[in-house]
């Protein structure tokens, strides 16, 4: 079964322009996994009862809180009066009084056909909450704060140099590196906050990318963006000539989440991969490629099939070999959803990451291009 052509299952963000903000802050893209600091953890603290205080829980146990700010990085939050932690746990709550935003689990909720899309939630009360620019940015906090080391027990990306000798050859020698980007809103940008316009003015992944190889290489480095929000890897292999066009050293190539609903077989997705990268390499045979494994979509909305997204996960995996690396988000989505909410995470509530989301997907895929340092 194909999946779902852009004009029934439409990009899940407003009409937003993309931004380039005057004056971005730095961001790291130190991997969350070999450090011991966990930067601007996004949380969104929720009310659940009456009895109850807000609460949310950070991925890793703290052994100290760096900071607590709102999700602009406009106002930082004083321990004791705007929230508390308990040392032992992860669980940050708010105290009466406190400055931070909240929300009740029905304000997460709309009544049905209320909403620009149809997201219905599996429990049948009404839908998720449809955030299509910076709503959930705005109900969400992020958290820095120590932890011990060694804690990430899920996948770790490993750098990919012997697999991607062209790409790395031409960044190890200065050299211009194109990069063509094929994929659906995701890599259009949707709902990180440079793409919505509202500080911190975050960039997203695919530019954050971008700017790390060139501050760690020196090389410059060109990125054609060709992603349309809403498509599916079907309509990649009908516009693959768009990638052709750019005359790509490197091609990351991001789909699944669109095609999910579609219920599109793990077979027929496999299928699709194989025949951009057969185009491509028609026209140019020295391209390499990152296979991009998605983040999960909110399994609470009816129409996903969690399920397919480890499937695609390793049909993409069955590509990799000399000059095909994989980049998998679906791990280590899937990792911390252990312990943390979609509302935590997404920008708009189902299927777009949040600023948190984008550096992780930046983080992945820099760590397949840039050689970890080594310990101390």
């Amino acid at each position: 079964m194909r999946s779902f052509p852009a004009a029934l299952f439409p990009a899940l963000c407003l009409a937003v322009a993309a931004a380039e903000p005057a004056a971005p802050e730095a961001v790291s893209l130190t991997p969350f996994w070999s450090s011991e600091v966990m930067e601007g953890e996004s949380v969104l603290f929720v009310k659940a009862g009456e009895a109850e205080l807000p609460q949310a829980d950070v991925f890793f146990e703290p052994t100290a809180i760096l900071s607590v700010r709102s999700s602009s990085g406009e106002t930082t939050y004083t321990a004791g009066q705007d929230y508390v932690w308990t040392p032992g746990t992860r669980q940050i709550r708010l105290p009466a009084g406190s400055r931070i935003t909240f929300k009740v689990p029905g304000d997460l909720r709309r009544a049905p056909k209320t909403q620009a899309y149809a997201l219905t939630h599996r429990d049948g009360n009404g839908e998720i909450l449809f955030g299509g620019g910076h709503e959930y940015h705005d109900m969400q906090t992020v958290i820095t704060y120590r932890h011990a080391p060694g804690l990430w027990t899920g996948p770790v990306p490993a750098f990919a140099g012997a697999s991607l000798p062209h790409t790395l050859g031409k960044l190890t020698a200065k050299q211009a590196l194109t990069i063509a980007l094929l994929g659906d809103s995701i890599s259009t940008g949707c709902n990180a906050s440079g793409w919505a316009k509202v500080a911190p003015f975050q960039p997203p992944y695919q530019d954050l990318l971008v700017r790390h190889l060139e501050t760690v290489y020196g090389a410059k480095v060109t990125l054609a963006n060709v992603a349309v929000g809403g498509t599916g890897s079907a309509w990649g292999v009908e516009t693959i000539g768009k990638v052709i066009e750019a005359k790509p050293d490197l091609v990351i190539l991001a789909f699944g989440m669109n095609d999910c609903p579609g219920r599109l077989a793990a077979a027929d997705y496999q299928a699709n991969l194989k025949a951009m990268m057969d185009a491509v390499r028609q026209a140019q045979p020295e391209a390499e490629f990152i296979l991009v494994a998605t983040m999960l979509g909110n399994a609470d909305w009816v129409i996903m099939q969690p399920e397919l997204f480890p499937a695609y996960r390793d049909a993409l995996a069955a590509l990799c070999g000399p000059g095909v690396v994989l980049a998998d988000m679906t791990s280590v989505w899937t990792a911390l959803l252990k312990v943390k909410k979609d509302w935590d995470m997404t920008g708009n509530g189902v299927n777009h990451p949040n600023d948190f989301g984008h550096r992780l997907y930046a983080q992945v895929l820099a760590a397949l291009l840039v050689r970890a340092p080594a310990r101390p």
